[in-house]
């Protein structure tokens, strides 16, 4: 049999098209091998809220991932599925999202009988702080970090949009402004009173309310990194020792591909020959 140069081209304009599909399922085999590993070591229920940058499909356009609605309905999906006497460990790793949707994850975690862990391996900002406060125990990376949960309106953040408003009389605003500042007020005390129940049960009510008022209120800029040794200042639950078969896991989460790459290095331990001595 004899293919013609059209017949190849198309052969292989096939086999590359198939290809990304095929290395998808393999990735994703390794991940579920990964983590039923994880899930046996620890007998626990694992489940990965990880967010990375992906590209769109054909068009090879950047997608920043966050936490939304359809997370918060799988995540609860996956914890109805537990057992009550099954702990569960979440390796989250996020820069955040929609409060709606971290409040619900954060709640129906803190509900699971069981003991829960979070494990922050890299990062896990504003509503994955919330997540994380929901945990039994917070296990960090010692260079990971979470971060403030000031809520944001737009592209400002709440407590600033308060203390703009607080230095003008009235009648130097306008409507806009003033109507920011009524939804931002309603924003910060929400987000407070839930951590503070968030927190019930981990501290002292006074301690509590403490915590997640200086979460709340603007102490730091809203990207600030709350690492592992200032959350045991707060009185959390929190550990330092991060195991090594997580961050193999996270391996297996790759950050799209990049034309010229702006990190690189020589995987493999370094040995010094002869030579080099």
């Amino acid at each position: 049999m004899q293919f013609s140069f059209f017949d190849i081209f198309w052969l292989v304009l096939l086999f590359f098209s198939v290809l990304p599909l095929l290395k998808q399922q393999t990735l994703e085999g390794q991940r579920l091998k990964m983590i039923r590993s994880i899930e046996q070591r620890r007998s626990s229920r694992v489940i990965t809220l990880i967010h990375r940058q992906e590209l769109l499909n054909l068009l090879g356009l950047p997608l920043t991932r966050f936490i939304n609605i359809e997370d918060s309905e799988q995540v609860l999906r996956a914890i109805r599925m537990t057992p009550d006497d099954m702990p569960i460990d979440v390796i989250l790793h996020t820069p955040g999202g929609l409060v709606l949707a971290a409040g619900q994850i954060a709640m129906a975690l803190k509900r699971h009988p069981a003991r829960v862990t979070v494990f922050v391996p890299h990062y896990a900002m504003s509503g994955g702080t919330m997540i994380a406060l929901a945990a039994d125990e917070i296990v960090m990376d010692a260079n990971a970090v979470v971060g403030p949960m000031d809520p944001q309106i737009g592209e400002y953040p709440a407590v600033s949009i308060l203390r703009t408003v607080n230095r003008k009389e009235v009648a130097d605003l306008d409507d806009r402004t003033l109507i920011l500042a009524d939804v931002a007020e309603k924003a910060v005390h929400q987000v407070r009173t839930f951590l503070q129940d968030l927190l019930s049960d981990k501290m002292e009510p006074a301690r509590a309310e403490a915590l997640a008022d200086t979460l709340t209120a603007g102490t730091w800029t809203h990207d600030y990194p709350i690492t592992c040794t200032l959350l045991e200042q707060f009185g959390l639950r929190v550990s330092c020792d991060f195991p090594d078969d997580i961050h193999r896991l996270m391996e297996l989460y790759p950050q799209p591909a990049q034309r010229r790459p702006s990190v690189q290095y020589v995987p493999l331990p370094y040995h010094s020959s002869p030579r080099e001595r």
